[in-house]
């Protein structure tokens, strides 16, 4: 009996130090800023994968609408954090850099086969071999991406694209063949090489509704500064008066850093109220 009582007693010690311990343990919840979203996409038929970032308020006045920005390259181990991260600090009542936004991150399956045209360089296609399906996914953001966003999320009419290197070459390929798909256009380090700059040479699709459009480049070597700035150029000397056209060349960044500093200081002219 004596030693029953003994290991009650140890047990209830143990049950008596385990909830005093429970009760200095710190209290942990999920830190949220949107959803993850998988759909099916008919025209890819494949499923595609969205990171969406929300603003802060977006389930408490469910009656307000956002400009949407579409980011590329933009899965959570990508673009997508960092990026939603400036849209969240720039739309900060005292910052007012950009209004409150929803950003739609297209997470990549295959970025060679989805940013890039067909091209007739062996090199080119050699060393991307499953190149060439850029009309693809343009005709999926056309038919099923943007459908989706605005079926699903309480989303106005402006609507912005972010793509930077190949991401940039797409962004600048929808831009010149299906201008009307986006209102703002944020190009940075495009991959303009491609196919030996053949899409330089062609001439843009004319559009109706206002455009502006943003081309960025780092310091990244002369191929990638000259077409970057040959794009801008383009542009510049052939825009109408519903357009307005900028360049920034960051001479302290790279390829792999230019991105964010680009995109930053694109809300600053694109949002501008007084621009």
């Amino acid at each position: 009996m004596k030693k029953h009582l003994c290991i009650l007693l140890i047990l209830l010690t143990a049950i008596k130090v385990s909830a005093q311990d429970d009760s200095k343990l710190p209290e942990t919840k999920p830190l949220v800023i949107g959803e993850t979203v998988t759909f099916h996409s008919a025209v890819l038929d494949e499923n595609r994968t969205l990171n969406i970032y929300l603003p802060q308020n977006y389930v408490a006045d469910s009656t307000k609408t956002y400009p949407v920005i579409y980011l590329l390259d933009g899965a959570l181990d990508e673009d997508f954090i960092h990026i939603a991260g400036i849209v969240q600090f720039g739309s900060f009542s005292w910052i007012n850099m950009v209004p409150e936004s929803i950003v739609v991150g297209i997470a990549n399956v295959d970025r060679k086969r989805d940013f890039t045209y067909p091209t007739t360089i062996a090199q080119d296609k050699k060393d991307f071999p499953t190149s060439g399906k850029s009309e693809n996914f343009i005709n999926f953001i056309e038919k099923d991406l943007q459908p989706f966003i605005q079926e699903h999320y309480r989303i106005e009419g402006t609507s912005t694209i972010i793509g930077q290197s190949l991401g940039g070459l797409l962004a600048t390929e929808i831009l010149y063949n299906k201008p009307e798909l986006f209102d703002n256009y944020i190009i940075v380090s495009p991959s303009l090489w491609w196919d030996n700059q053949s899409l330089l040479k062609l001439e843009p699709k004319a559009y109706h509704s206002e455009k502006q459009i943003y081309v960025a480049v780092g310091k990244e070597g002369e191929i990638m500064e000259r077409d970057a700035k040959s794009l801008y150029q383009n542009l510049e000397a052939n825009k109408k008066e519903n357009t307005k056209v900028y360049f920034q060349f960051l001479e302290a960044q790279d390829h792999g850093d230019t991105l964010h500093l680009s995109v930053y200081g694109a809300f600053e002219v694109l949002f501008d109220k007084d621009n």
